[in-house]
């Protein structure tokens, strides 16, 4: 009988290509997984990878069990939702990972009504920087992530094994401070090519996507302030010492104390929920999903902002 962990080995060296970062995202050292790979070799008898460079590529044997261990490991995760879902409520715990926006303006309430429609479900966040958490979702890390999706930078469809629901789209504009000489909400984003800017660094896809609509309008931003959290960039705004751009979505919970320029061709991201292809029917991601949009709804409501869609 092949082992689902050793089947799961396989699929990371597929997808990262070295021992190493396989053995960093399933919490191995490098020579402990290299015993598992040579002992799933070995089950099998013939060999599933190949040296190339400093890394390894699967071989057409390899890639012929991998395919087969995706959708093994997605009919156990399957079982599991049936299982918990012969019981009466939603219960357990589920492992949820988030970007900040989503954490201060949506979270709070969707904790809330989990709590009353569902005491016995135990939820535990954690807030990521990096552009995405597919690794921690594919490794059982996290249950459910949620992400972000800017034009020109998909994350959908870029990872098997992951089911994506958009829970809304996001309109992005232009912070400027109430004051100053960059505070006019008239101003188009061509006038802004001497502003300084606080944005997200280029390896993030929030970055990626900034820095090349400013170059598609003609200049390469002036960026003497880089950091992953919302506040900051806002609070840099507020103080006038930068400009920002950034989501609708902030305005559900808060009144903005900036002003709010557009953007050319009125660009919006998408938040999406992603969760492994076999728990997307376990109840407490049912449950999470549900409570997530019936708040995004609420708030919206409330609020008159135009961040809508769902897929």
């Amino acid at each position: 009988m092949l082992s689902p962990a050793r089947l799961q080995i396989l699929l990371e060296l597929r997808q990262h290509g070295t021992l190493a970062r396989a053995a960093q995202i399933l919490n191995y050292t490098p020579s402990a997984l290299s015993q598992q790979l040579s002992a799933l070799e070995a089950e099998v008898a013939v060999p599933l990878t190949v040296k190339v460079g400093r890394g390894l590529r699967l071989t057409t044997q390899g890639d012929i069990l991998a395919d087969h261990a995706q959708r093994i490991i997605a009919q156990l995760e399957e079982a599991q939702a049936d299982l918990a879902a012969s019981l009466k409520g939603v219960a357990g715990r589920l492992r949820v990972a988030s970007f900040q926006s989503v954490l201060l303006t949506l979270v709070p309430d969707t904790l809330t009504l989990l709590t009353e429609r569902h005491p016995r479900l135990r939820v535990e966040i954690t807030q990521y920087d990096d552009p995405d958490a597919m690794d921690g979702l594919l490794t059982h890390d996290f249950d459910l992530i949620l992400g972000e999706e800017y034009p020109g930078q998909p994350i959908r469809g870029t990872v098997a094994g992951i089911q994506w629901e958009e829970l809304a789209r996001d309109p992005l504009r232009i912070a400027l401070p109430l004051e100053g000489p960059w505070s006019d909400p008239g101003l188009q984003l061509h006038d802004l090519a001497l502003a300084p800017w606080v944005l997200e660094d280029e390896h993030a896809a929030f970055g990626r996507w900034a820095v090349a609509m400013m170059r598609e309008a003609g200049f390469t931003p002036n960026v003497p302030f880089v950091s992953t959290d919302i506040l900051l960039h806002l609070h840099l705004v507020e103080t006038g010492h930068a400009l920002a751009i950034v989501p609708d979505l902030l305005w559900l919970s808060q009144t903005p104390r900036v002003r709010l320029a557009d953007l050319p061709g009125s660009p919006a991201r998408s938040i999406l929920t992603g969760v492994r292809e076999g728990g997307r029917t376990h109840p407490a991601v049912v449950a999470f999903r549900q409570a997530l949009r019936d708040v995004t709804a609420d708030l919206r409501r409330k609020a008159g902002v135009p961040v809508t869609g769902r897929g």
